[in-house]
């Protein structure tokens, strides 16, 4: 059984991160239900549908509820998972991906930067996700996606790995982001963050995606190292000043 966020991510700081909120791995927004997976596995659920972004088969899969619509960001393991996205997917459930991801997902429904439509009775918007700063691994533009889900009135941004380019940045009415920070190569240091984060101004934010030596493979018998901190102090002090509502989720268990 998983242990709530607080004892596994930010027991050791959480009398210092006064602004954030530490959430359990099932968490609520209005009346849509999220659930906190692994990395970047996330689970969406409003009046019975249910939304998988970006399954991974680290993650404990045997609490995810099967998924009426999955949503694939980029074409890394960690990100496109074939297994894990059959081990959710209700037979002949959509498979939204990014142009990268043809090859693995061939009956995939492929997204553009920019694009807008209706699948399986959700509003999803597939944005940018790039890096301008050379070096790999590298997202070139058109590549990979975020997306804008629209459940019950609310907008949910999953940026995705990106840097803060400016159809980042512009996003407008968000309600709940999700948001990677400590990037390879400093594309997203916890000041660019503050600083995008600030611009998009979302009424909650979900810190992801900021732990990359946690997801190297682990040799057989191996341990995965625990889990860093770095950066959830500064983004929840200088949001919550903000009085936007950072919230803490377990992404990385023990």
């Amino acid at each position: 059984m998983r242990l709530p966020a607080a004892i596994l991510v930010v027991s050791s700081f959480l009398t210092t991160v006064a602004l954030a909120k530490v959430v359990s791995w099932i968490d609520t927004y209005a009346d849509i239900t999220i659930t906190t997976f692994t990395h970047s596995d996330i689970q969406l659920e409003h009046q019975g549908k249910v939304i998988h972004i970006d399954p991974w088969s680290v993650s404990d899969l045997s609490q995810a509820k099967p998924a009426d619509l999955i949503l694939i960001t980029d074409d890394v393991n960690h990100h496109l998972d074939p297994k894990a996205i059959a081990r959710v997917r209700k037979p002949g459930a959509p498979v939204a991906i990014a142009a990268n991801g043809r090859a693995q997902v061939p009956d995939g429904i492929v997204l553009a930067n920019g694009d807008t439509r209706e699948i399986a009775g959700v509003r999803i918007e597939a944005t940018p996700a790039y890096d301008i700063k050379p070096g790999e691994p590298y997202h070139p533009k058109g590549e990979a996606n975020g997306y804008i889900v629209t459940l019950g009135g609310k907008r949910i941004y999953i940026a995705g790995v990106t840097e803060c380019v400016p159809e980042v940045r512009g996003a407008k009415n968000i309600d709940v982001v999700f948001f990677a920070m400590n990037v390879p190569l400093e594309r997203m240091e916890p000041a660019a963050a503050i600083e995008c984060l600030s611009a998009i101004k979302p009424k909650a934010v979900y810190p992801y995606h900021y732990d990359q030596e946690w997801v190297r493979p682990v040799p057989a018998g191996g341990k995965r190292p625990q889990p860093t901190t770095r950066g959830l102090k500064e983004l929840a002090d200088a949001l919550g000043r903000q009085e936007i509502e950072v919230r803490l989720a377990n992404w990385y268990p023990q």
